[in-house]
C-alpha cells in the first residue's frame, strides 16, 4: 500500500516511509491511496472470529508487503492483549470500554501497534529515531508505555503544564530510559504547533530522523479502526443501525471509525461528541471551518482548537459537505452538562464514567432524541481514575486504584521545564 500526502505536493509514500516520516514533506497528513472493502461474509460471521483475525485481516492491505503476514500477526496479537467489553446501560445505549490496557487509554492500542511496527523496521538500522509528540492527556502515557525500551527509538513527549490529570502526568514522566517529557508552559495547540514546526526544521531534520506518534501518524491512527468492530461484533445479532459517539479532540478516533465503515462494517452513523471546543460542531451548521485557540475543561483529552485529523474525514467523504453529514452528527456539551451526565449515568445505571466517556454518552442522548430507533455505543476512552479529582468530586464516592495507577503514582516526575519552540529545539540538538 502507497500512501499520498492530503496537501498533494509530495510523492507517495510507502507504509514503511509514512510510519518513519509522519508527516509528508509538504507538511499533509498521509492517506492510503486505496480501500478496498472485506467481503459481506466477513462481517456477517464476525461472531466465529478472534479479535487477532478480525484486526489481521482489517489491516493487512494498509501494511503490506512491507511487513510479511506472519509477522503482522504476532504484531497484531500483542497489541490485542487486554479486552474490549461493551456494557449496556440500557435498550439503546450501551457503552465500549476502551481502558484495559496497559495506560488505561484508548490510545494503548495504537501506541503499542506503531511502537511494534518502528521495531520491526528498525531492526536492523544503526540510526537511531527520535519520536516526538504532542499529549493532551493520554497519548503521552500510552506512547512512552508502549515504546518503553524499543530499540533504537527514543521518545520526547511535550505536555502543557498544569493542564493533564495527576496521573496522566505520572503516566509520562516516571519510566525513564528512552522516554523523556518535556513539560510546556502553554496548551496542547502551543505543544502541537512546536512538534509540526520541528517536523520542517531542516536544522533538525537533516541532523536526526524525526517521526510522530500522534494520530497523524498512519500506524497510530489506523489500528483504531479495530475496536469499532469489536464492538460491532458484540452487537450485531441483537441490534440493526448501530451508531458510534465518540468523544471527540484531534478527530483521530473517529476518523479511524470512518474507516472501519469505508471497509464495508455496516455502521449507521457516526456522532463526534465535543467538549466547549466545538470547531466541528460549528462547521456542520455553518460549512465554516474555524480553528480558535483551544479552552481548557474538564474533559482535558479533548482540549483541540484545530483537530488535525479532521482534514482526512473530508478526504473521505470526497471533500462533500452533504455527504459528511449524512454520516456524521457533532454535538457540543458544556462541563457544567458533563458533570451532570456523570451523576445521572452513576445514579440511573450504577456505572462510573470518566468525563470524556459522559460527553460521548451526551452525544448519544442528543442523536437518539431524534433517531429513537438507533443503538447508540459511546466509547468510553479512560478509566474514570484517571480523572480522580473531577469523578470522585461527582459522584461523591471514593474510587478504588487499579494496579495499572497503582504502580506509577509513588513514583517520582521527572520533566524539563520549556517555554518556546527554540527551547525544543536545542534540546533535541544537544
Amino acid at each position: 500500500m502507497n500512501y499520498y500526502s492530503l496537501n498533494k505536493q509530495a510523492p507517495n509514500a510507502s507504509f514503511k516511509d509514512a510510519v518513519i516520516k509522519g508527516l509528508a514533506p509538504d507538511k499533509g497528513l498521509y492517506f492510503p491511496e486505496s480501500i478496498t472493502p472485506l467481503s459481506d461474509d466477513f462481517f456477517k460471521n464476525m461472531d466465529a472470529l478472534s479479535h487477532t483475525e478480525i484486526a489481521f485481516q482489517a489491516i493487512k492491505q494498509f501494511v503490506s508487503p512491507e511487513i510479511p503476514e506472519a509477522i503482522l500477526k504476532t504484531i497484531v496479537q500483542e497489541t490485542l492483549s487486554f479486552e474490549f467489553p461493551v456494557v449496556q446501560l440500557n435498550d439503546s445505549i450501551s457503552t465500549l470500554e476502551l481502558f484495559h490496557g496497559p495506560t488505561m487509554a484508548f490510545k494503548d492500542v495504537g501506541a503499542r501497534f506503531m511502537a511494534r511496527c518502528l521495531g520491526y523496521f528498525n531492526k536492523d538500522n544503526t540510526n537511531e529515531v527520535t519520536v516526538l509528540v504532542a499529549t493532551s492527556g493520554d497519548t503521552g502515557g500510552a506512547v512512552a508505555n508502549g515504546f518503553l525500551g524499543v530499540k533504537g527509538v527514543n521518545v520526547v513527549i511535550l505536555y502543557p503544564s498544569g493542564k493533564v490529570s495527576d496521573i496522566q502526568e505520572k503516566q509520562l514522566t516516571t519510566l525513564g530510559q528512552n522516554i523523556t517529557a518535556l513539560e510546556v508552559n502553554g496548551t496542547f495547540d502551543d505543544c502541537q504547533a512546536m512538534v509540526k514546526k520541528a517536523f520542517l526544521d531542516e536544522t533538525l531534520t537533516s541532523n536526526m530522523q524525526l517521526t510522530s506518534a500522534n494520530s497523524i501518524n498512519v500506524a497510530r491512527w489506523l489500528p483504531q479502526l479495530f475496536y469499532f468492530m469489536f464492538a460491532y461484533k458484540q452487537l450485531y445479532k441483537k441490534y440493526d443501525n448501530i451508531v458510534f459517539s465518540v468523544p471527540s479532540g484531534n478527530f483521530g478516533n473517529v476518523c479511524a471509525g470512518m474507516m472501519a465503515q469505508q471497509l464495508g462494517l455496516p455502521i449507521h452513523h457516526f456522532v463526534a461528541s465535543n467538549n466547549k471546543n466545538n470547531v466541528v460542531t460549528e462547521y456542520l451548521k455553518t460549512q465554516l471551518y474555524t480553528p480558535k485557540p483551544s479552552v481548557q475543561t474538564i474533559s482535558n483529552a479533548m482540549d483541540v482548537g484545530d483537530p488535525s485529523n479532521f482534514i482526512r474525514i473530508q478526504e473521505i467523504y470526497k471533500n462533500k459537505f452533504d455527504t459528511l453529514k449524512e454520516h456524521v452528527s457533532s454535538f457540543s456539551f458544556s462541563d457544567d452538562e458533563t458533570r451532570e451526565a456523570m451523576k445521572e449515568i452513576h445514579t440511573q445505571y450504577n456505572y462510573v464514567a470518566d468525563p470524556h466517556g459522559a460527553v460521548g454518552y451526551l452525544g448519544s442522548k442528543a442523536y437518539l432524541e431524534a433517531h429513537p430507533n438507533t443503538h447508540c455505543v459511546f466509547l468510553e476512552t479512560a478509566h474514570p481514575t484517571k480523572f480522580l479529582d473531577v469523578v470522585e468530586d461527582v459522584i461523591k464516592e471514593t474510587q478504588p486504584l487499579p494496579e495499572q495507577i497503582q504502580s506509577v503514582m509513588g513514583k517520582e516526575k521527572v520533566s524539563i521545564l520549556i517555554s518556546t519552540y527554540e527551547d525544543l529545539k536545542g534540546y533535541l540538538l544537544q
